[in-house]
């Protein structure tokens, strides 16, 4: 009974503090980088556009690796089939672009809750291996986060 008292004690302490021990906290908070995208990569068999605006990025630690998870804000409504691209791999960076896309017809802009579009992908604790930064790229801005 000592024992299973002492390892929740362990856990609790373990989950309270801010070292790199404690997996939640292996990735920090988001941050954001206004740019201009002038050139994007091009996948032949890829039609999708880069998304307006990357509103939010998390990674959440899972047991067998991370869980990244991207909002974006299209110009209107109607944006279908995202997903993160991978572009680049380097130099301690994995590099995604937010791609969907557009609405077939013409659509209302609407409110700003009423565009987001949600997306996410999971890295294994192998291709974790050796990231310290997260970047996701939209079209006007660009957010990460990095490795604690």
């Amino acid at each position: 009974m000592l024992r299973v008292i002492l390892a929740l004690a362990l856990m609790t302490s373990l989950a309270a503090c801010g070292t790199r021990l404690n997996p939640f906290n292996w990735f920090g908070g988001d941050r954001e980088e206004r740019i201009a995208v002038t050139e994007v990569s091009e996948e032949p068999d890829d039609l999708r556009g880069l998304v307006a605006e990357v509103v939010e990025l998390s990674v959440d630690a899972t047991a067998q690796g991370a869980i990244i998870r991207a909002m974006g804000r299209p110009a209107v409504q109607g944006y279908w089939e995202a997903d993160l691209v991978e572009v680049s791999r380097e130099n301690g960076t994995i590099t995604y672009e937010f791609r969907v896309f557009p609405p077939l017809g013409t659509t209302a802009a609407g409110t700003a809750p009423s565009r987001e579009v949600l997306v996410g992908t999971q890295l294994s604790t192998f291709d974790l291996a050796g990231i310290r930064t997260i970047t996701v790229i939209g079209a006007q801005n660009r957010r990460s986060v990095n490795r604690r």
